[in-house]
């Protein structure tokens, strides 16, 4: 069976939670990606910031995207996936927190990230289906 580690992208790069939600749009933009891991200074996960949180949460309340660090957006636990869980267990869990990224973890080390795409090229073409049907509803 496929595990995370076998479909991770392994470049995450992470945004340290000082760091301001400005740079973090920056490095988005610099890597084409969506969303960035929230790293602490323990280089612990944190939690996730995505381009949706930087719009909603600062743009649209006209905060200061230079003046917002990036850790005041990572609310709560992140949603993670093991680095040795199959392809089923990603779905499973992407299905049930509806989300489209998962932070793969390695003991307590974030080692890469699996996106919808990845599980979806991992999975058999009706399991394809029922998981982007499961996020997005």
């Amino acid at each position: 069976m496929t595990k995370a580690r076998d479909i991770m992208s392994t470049d995450t790069a992470c945004v340290r939670t000082s760091e301001m939600v400005l740079d973090a749009a920056k490095r988005m933009a610099e890597l084409d990606v969506g969303a960035l891991p929230v790293c602490g200074e323990d280089n612990r996960l944190k939690g996730m910031l995505t381009d949706r949180d930087i719009v909603v949460k600062v743009l649209a309340e006209g905060k200061d995207p230079r003046a917002i660090p990036a850790g005041d957006l990572a609310q709560g636990e992140a949603v993670t996936i093991g680095a040795d869980d199959d392809a089923d267990e990603i779905f499973r869990t992407m299905s049930r927190y509806k989300v489209r990224r998962l932070p793969v973890i390695d003991g307590h080390d974030l080692v890469g990230m699996v996106a919808q795409a990845d599980v979806a090229r991992a999975l058999d073409d009706p399991q394809v289906g029922d998981l982007v049907e499961a996020i997005s509803s």
